[in-house]
């Protein structure tokens, strides 16, 4: 990615351009070998992603109408308000992942004194999978974002420590 781009989250069509952190928590289930006492992780069984972000600018409140109304989009009313939902839920798209099929379960805004041009704002999504094509797909696409992402070269100017040997010189 190019110094200084500031390319945003995208949850569904919403862009969240000032996200402070983004946390990506997977379970997985436990199978107990049947007569034996080994147990073997079979498949994820939970993966819900976090973000925390504020909302600034004039369009603040246009950005936190529009999380909302993903929130409220349910599995009865996505074919009625975007006919692709019906196949594939809200995806998260982010330089950590691509993940379709995800739910919004909680929305937390808070306006403070210290801010109050701006919003701060808690998404927790949880991943709903609607159909195993989907779940196919999303991991394709996870799967292409992490190989493009190691041929980019890496923003950080990080370099190793010279070592010496000896005293000070």
């Amino acid at each position: 990615m190019a110094a200084g781009a500031n390319v945003p989250v995208l949850i569904g069509a919403v862009p969240l351009f000032t996200v402070t952190s983004l946390t990506l928590n997977e379970g997985y289930q436990v199978a107990r070998i049947a007569g034996s006492s080994l147990a073997q992780l079979v498949s994820p069984s939970t993966r819900t992603i976090t973000v925390e972000a504020v909302l600034v600018g004039r369009t603040r409140l246009l950005v936190k109408k529009g999380l909302e109304a993903l929130a409220l989009t349910s599995r009865a009313l996505a074919p009625a308000a975007a006919p692709a939902m019906n196949l594939a839920g809200i995806p998260v798209v982010c330089g950590m992942t691509i993940s379709l099929d995800m739910q919004i379960t909680a929305l937390r805004f808070t306006q403070s004194n210290q801010k109050r041009d701006a919003l701060d704002v808690s998404i927790t999504l949880e991943h709903v999978p609607r159909s195993s094509v989907t779940a196919v797909l999303g991991e394709a696409l996870d799967l292409a974002l992490a190989a493009g992402m190691a041929a980019v070269p890496s923003v950080s100017g990080l370099e190793p420590a010279q070592r010496q040997l000896g005293g000070a010189l």
